[in-house]
């Protein structure tokens, strides 16, 4: 079976499909969706509660301190991607509904995600420890830029990034992070020696999120909104940002004159988005009749890159062969 085939397989990919479905077929409504985002709220608290228990505080110190890699992966997460997303934004609305179209801008100021960049950039035989350390970074800084960057670009129409907002930022995201993080002396090797137990908690919180937000879409119309224009159109300007971002990432790493096991590490942290991040923050920031049509983009992308990543890293092993 080719490789980008078996990650079809993969347990996040059969979360996000059975949730996605779930909210087709029984959307919550009402007082259940109300308390649906009570179970989604706590779950995330004790997810970046967990992250911060097993995010070492010293691989921290070591991305701060390599800053010639570190600064232009940043620049290229928080900005580059940011703007690509901001200008296809604008494309995808000429086609899509506005919420979807907003989904873009959204996707491309989330950080990447830690579990590919480290598998991927191995399976590649590229720089894993920098990788890894690179995403764990990008998804520190993603917790607090996300958000007021998504407002400063999509604009105070699209989302009112007021105290009440912020306040459950901080409750949700910041505060159990900051606990995990100060908890992490006598926590972290019990999380380490469980890690295969640990990670359904990821997909459960995410898959959590997921159902919330897009039961609220299908109360708004999704399924009549998701005509087959429109979805081709989604698909179209997804594959162009997940290409755009690859080229872009490799052009960059190649500039920067990084070693080739870097510019691997380059490439998988930084265009590989997180639904561990995206899912959890729409859930804070979009009420959740929106958030489902946000989200779109980014389910999208996050197939597509797990169907890309593993033929790239297979071909750039192959190169190293060579």
């Amino acid at each position: 079976m080719p490789r980008w085939l078996s990650n079809l397989a993969d347990p996040m990919i059969a979360v996000l499909v059975i949730a996605t479905a779930l909210a087709l077929i029984v959307p919550a409504a009402g007082e259940t969706r109300e308390a649906a985002q009570i179970i989604s709220n706590i779950s995330i608290f004790l997810l970046f509660l967990v992250n911060g228990m097993r995010i070492a505080r010293g691989e921290i110190v070591k991305a701060i301190g390599n800053w010639q890699f570190f600064a232009p992966l940043v620049l290229f997460v928080f900005a580059g991607m940011a703007a690509m997303g901001t200008g296809l934004s604008h494309l995808a609305a000429l086609y899509v509904t506005p919420e979807i179209a907003l989904g873009f801008i959204f996707l491309g100021v989330l950080p990447s995600t830690i579990q590919s960049a480290t598998s991927y950039t191995t399976l590649a035989r590229g720089n894993a420890a920098l990788s890894v350390v690179g995403a764990a970074l990008i998804n520190i800084l993603g917790v607090f830029i996300s958000a007021p960057l998504f407002a400063f670009l999509a604009g105070s129409e699209a989302v009112q990034l007021g105290t009440d907002t912020i306040v459950r930022i901080g409750v949700i995201l910041l505060l159990p992070f900051v606990i995990g993080q100060a908890l992490q002396g006598f926590t972290r090797s019990w999380l380490i020696e469980r890690k295969s137990q640990v990670v359904w908690l990821d997909r459960i919180v995410i898959g959590i999120a997921v159902y919330v937000a897009m039961s609220g879409a299908v109360g708004q119309g999704l399924l009549s909104s998701m005509s087959l224009p429109v979805a081709g159109w989604l698909t179209f300007v997804t594959v162009l940002f997940l290409v755009l971002a690859y080229t872009l990432a490799w052009k960059l790493s190649g500039m920067g004159g990084y070693a080739r096991g870097d510019r691997i590490a380059f490439v998988f942290a930084g265009p590989q988005k997180s639904v561990a991040i995206g899912a959890p923050l729409a859930a804070i920031l979009f009420d959740p009749a929106v958030a489902g049509f946000v989200i779109a983009p980014l389910l999208l992308y996050h197939l597509l890159q797990l169907v890309v990543a593993a033929p790239l890293a297979t071909r750039f092993a192959q190169h190293s062969e060579d």
